[in-house]
C-alpha cells in the first residue's frame, strides 16, 4: 500500500461481526466511521485499521470490507476474529455482549501503520479497542505519528465494563475532538468530579480544560450540540421510523469529519452529520449506501 501520495482517514480498534436478530452484520465503530467518512471523501481516501484472527470469519470480513469498498490494514494474529451479540429492546434499541480476548484487543503496531499514521488526515479511537492493553498501545502510538494538523476524533463509545478513568483522561489528552453521548457525559461528570453542571457547562469545561477545538454531544432524541471556543451549534433530531440504531453514532461521527475536512462550517457539517444518523436508523446495520441527495446536500 503507498500511502506517499494519499493523506487517510482512518476508523482505528475494534472490527468485528455484529450478530443481530436477522444474521452477522460487519460492524465496529472503526469500520462504520471509515465507510461513512468514505461516502463523502472517496473511498480510495478512507481506511480500517484492527486486526483479524487466523479463521473463516476473518476471510469473511475482508471479503464483506471489500463489498463496501473499503481499504484496510487487518493483520492476522492468534485470536478470534472479534464478534458482539446484539440484542434489539423496544425501539430498536441495541445492547451488545461483546466477546473478549479476540484479534481486535490486540493490534500491532508496524511499519505499515507507522507510515499511515505519518499520512493521517483524521483518525477516529474510542475506548473500547483499548481494554487490552496490546491495542491500547498500538493506538496511542498511532496517535503520536500523526501530522500535527490531524484531526484526533475519541469517539468514547462505553461500552459494558470495558473503560477506566485513566483511560478515558489519557484519550481526551491525546484528542482535538471530542464526541460523547449525553449517558456518557453524566458517567464522565461522576468520574471526574463535577456531578452538579448541566450538560453544556460541563461540555464546556471539558473543552476547555483539555484544549479541545471541538466537542460533540449527542442527546438522541432530544438532539445534539457541536461545541466549539466561543460558539455552539444545536441541531434537533428528526423523527424517522427506525429500523435499528446500529452504527448511526459512527455515521454522524464519520460525516462529520468528512465534511469539515471537505470545508464546511461546523453548523453546515452538523447538519449534514444529523440527517445521514437519522436516515441511517431507518435501515438495517451499519453501513447501509447513503443516498446521493444526503451526499449532495
Amino acid at each position: 500500500m503507498n500511502t506517499n501520495s494519499l493523506r487517510y482517514v482512518v476508523g482505528l480498534g475494534e472490527v468485528l461481526w455484529d450478530v443481530l436478530p436477522e444474521g452477522k452484520k460487519l460492524g465496529g465503530a472503526p469500520a462504520n466511521f471509515a465507510y461513512h467518512a468514505g461516502q463523502f471523501l472517496g473511498m480510495d481516501n478512507t481506511i480500517a485499521v484492527s486486526a483479524l484472527g487466523e479463521d473463516r470469519l476473518a476471510d469473511e470480513t475482508i471479503d464483506a470490507l471489500k463489498e463496501h469498498g473499503l481499504n484496510d490494514l487487518l493483520p492476522r494474529v492468534p485470536y478470534p476474529t472479534g464478534t458482539v451479540q446484539v440484542t434489539l429492546a423496544e425501539g430498536g434499541i441495541p445492547t451488545y455482549d461483546i466477546k473478549e480476548n479476540v484479534a481486535w484487543d490486540n493490534i500491532p503496531f508496524d511499519d505499515n501503520l507507522q507510515q499511515i499514521a505519518r499520512s493521517c488526515r483524521a483518525v477516529c479511537f474510542g475506548s473500547l479497542a483499548q481494554r487490552n492493553v496490546v491495542s491500547r498501545e498500538t493506538i496511542h502510538r498511532f496517535l503520536d505519528a500523526t501530522p500535527d494538523d490531524c484531526l484526533k476524533v475519541f469517539d468514547i463509545n462505553l461500552r459494558q465494563q470495558f473503560y477506566t478513568k485513566e483511560i478515558i483522561r489519557e484519550s481526551i489528552r491525546r484528542c482535538n475532538v471530542l464526541k460523547i453521548n449525553d449517558e456518557e457525559l453524566v458517567l464522565i461528570g461522576r468520574m471526574f468530579g463535577y456531578p452538579g453542571l448541566d450538560i453544556e457547562n460541563k461540555c464546556w469545561l471539558i473543552l476547555g480544560k483539555y484544549n479541545l477545538d471541538i466537542l460533540v454531544l449527542t442527546c438522541g432524541t432530544n438532539g445534539s450540540y457541536v461545541f466549539t471556543p466561543g460558539s455552539v451549534s444545536f441541531q434537533e433530531t428528526p423523527k424517522v421510523q427506525v429500523a435499528d440504531t446500529v452504527g448511526a453514532g459512527d455515521s454522524f461521527t464519520g460525516s462529520f469529519v468528512a465534511n469539515i475536512l471537505l470545508g464546511k462550517s461546523v453548523a453546515e457539517a452538523h447538519r449534514i452529520a444529523v440527517q445521514v444518523s437519522a436516515y441511517v436508523c431507518t435501515q438495517n446495520g451499519a453501513m447501509p449506501i447513503l443516498p446521493s441527495s444526503l451526499k449532495d446536500s
